[in-house]
């Protein structure tokens, strides 16, 4: 009778838990005047010696641009780069002054295949509802809706095209939720459709009015 061969042993890889991000609430930001350098300083938003940029733009402003991260090639201001070439023509051709647009990104600093939800699970989330709160913009556009909705714990993030608001911790905010920046400068045609879906939000917010 031949030797029975031992079963290979399996080895489950559980994923590594993320740290708990900025876990004492009472040092969060009350003013948003008080969140850039809270932005730039609690340690476990980003990795030690990571480039950190702020987020930049004028309160209650008629809207706020919300990306994942920086970009590869944003230099020391947020959406410096192609991408944020590529928004300020969206905004324009939206009829929108770029310079009255608040522009923030979800991480400060650009980290490698970030775990979204691990983040959004470790408090990554609150930090962000707590973020648009402050900010108290009139409507927003979400650039990477797979990432964010994923943060934010929405179980359809492959459908984020259908979110319509983005709820904070004082309300919600109408909202799109598009493509990211990156994907529509190697695929324009795509662009045609986050215009269309802009129009059709704003057709939806004046309704509701």
């Amino acid at each position: 009778m031949p030797p029975v061969e031992p079963k290979p042993l399996r080895v489950t890889v559980q994923p590594t838990a993320i740290p708990a991000i900025a876990e004492d609430r009472s040092a969060w930001p009350e003013k948003l005047d008080d969140f850039s350098p809270w932005w730039l300083s609690e340690p476990s938003l980003a990795p030690r010696g990571a480039k950190r940029l702020l987020p930049h733009g004028p309160q209650s402003a008629p809207l706020m641009v919300l990306v994942p991260m920086p970009g590869e090639d944003d230099g020391e201001v947020l959406l410096s780069g192609r991408t944020g070439k590529l928004l300020d023509a969206m905004l324009c051709a939206m009829g929108l002054d770029p310079a009255t647009v608040y522009r923030a990104s979800a991480l400060p600093a650009r980290i490698a295949l970030p775990d979204w939800a691990g983040l959004g699970t470790a408090g990554l989330g609150a930090v962000l509802k707590r973020h648009v709160s402050l900010v108290r913009p009139q409507r927003m556009l979400v650039f990477g809706r797979s990432d964010i909705s994923a943060l934010l714990g929405h179980d359809l993030a492959h459908n984020a095209h259908h979110l319509r608001t983005l709820n904070h911790e004082n309300g919600s905010v109408p909202a799109g939720f598009e493509y990211d920046l990156e994907t529509l400068l190697t695929k324009p045609g795509w662009k045609a459709g986050v215009w269309q879906r802009w129009l059709d939000g704003a057709a939806a917010t004046v309704g509701s009015e």
